[in-house]
């Protein structure tokens, strides 16, 4: 609107005036109007640099692990290869690489592995290939069964509620690591008979159904929280009235609102399974020669013969784990800041 002013001389002069509808398009941002949620989640993401990084970090640990097999082939070589047998002017007496540090060359990039001579380069791409196909795999059954019995107990309540929670405290009483490799002999006797050689495929449902047992409590009781509260909240009380069912009310209403703990708890359960697998395999109860896994490279490099004869094969998979669990616990925090910019560090 406008409004006159009076000027020396006797005149006036109109000045326009914005008013309200003025003021409000200069408090808003132009970057956020009308975004979504999710928009805005990924604007906010996208500004966190070490978020980006470490998610371009993860994103390459997961390309090169589905492209394994095309980049053995450009390479020329195979984690399966046995060249203490095949090219054994490569390795002394002892099975140790005649050239220093671990047979380091323009031919084998990362080395040979003492003992059996397999090109170490090849087997840490199927390693990591191997523990991020089973950790991923444990990840997903976790993730469905946490979504199922922790928004299950929060949204009926009452006995179901009750009993599902109880089962939670009484699996988190189990020590987790030992209950692994104990029962993983006998998760495996179920399949195959004890005398008879393992396959592999065995090996990995055993690692996936024992990880699951004990993996999806805490992810469960996080939503079951989760639900409690929004099954309070006025948009839920209205959604009741209007005579809708609770399966549709948990999948239009619950399942949406509980993304954020979702995505958060599962960048920090993936790296955990990861570990865990590969604690397994170092003890010897998970994956076995000759399948290359990430945990079995540990146990290779705790030997006697690779301890005092090639220090650098332990260099490899250590490095590469560890910079694996720190962008992806990296990503985790990235993700729940920007999901909840308040808990931003």
């Amino acid at each position: 609107m406008t409004s006159p002013i009076d000027l020396e001389g006797g005149g006036t002069a109109a000045v326009t005036d914005g008013g309200p509808g003025a003021e409000k398009k200069k408090s808003e941002d132009p970057g956020l109007v009308g975004r979504s949620p999710g928009q805005l989640m990924w604007l906010r993401f996208r500004r966190d640099r070490t978020g980006v990084i470490a998610a371009c970090v993860v994103g390459f640990y997961f390309l090169i692990a589905l492209l394994a097999p095309v980049i053995a082939k450009l390479y020329g070589k195979n984690p399966y290869t046995v060249y203490a047998d095949e090219r054994p002017e490569l390795f002394d007496s002892a099975g140790v690489p005649v050239q220093p540090n671990g047979g380091i060359s323009a031919e084998f990039w990362f080395g040979l592995e003492p003992g059996n001579g397999y090109d170490v380069f090849t087997k840490l791409l199927y390693g990591i290939r191997t523990s991020l196909m089973i950790s991923v795999a444990v990840t997903i059954t976790v993730v469905l069964t946490g979504i199922l019995l922790g928004v299950t107990a929060g949204y009926l309540g009452g006995k179901a509620d009750y009993w599902i929670s109880r089962v939670i405290d009484f699996l988190l009483a189990f020590p987790a690591q030992l209950f692994f490799i104990a029962s993983m002999p006998v998760v495996v006797a179920l399949f195959v008979h004890p005398r008879d050689e393992t396959p592999t495929y065995v090996r990995v449902l055993a690692l996936i159904i024992v990880q699951w047992f004990l993996g999806w409590m805490s992810l469960a009781r996080i939503l079951r929280g989760t639900t409690l509260a929004l099954r309070e909240r006025e948009f839920i009380e209205a959604a009741k009235v209007s005579g809708a069912p609770p399966w549709r009310i948990i999948r239009k209403e619950i399942l949406p609102n509980v993304v954020t703990p979702l995505l958060v708890q599962s960048t920090y359960l993936l790296p955990n399974f990861v570990t865990a697998e590969a604690g397994l395999s170092f003890l010897g109860v998970g994956i076995v020669e000759p399948t290359p896994d990430w945990g079995q490279m540990f146990s290779k490099a705790s030997t006697e013969l690779v301890m005092q004869n090639d220090i650098t094969y332990m260099f490899f998979p250590g490095v590469s784990m560890i910079i694996f669990i720190v962008a992806f616990n990296l990503l985790g925090d990235s993700v729940r800041d920007a999901f909840d910019p308040k808990t931003a560090r």
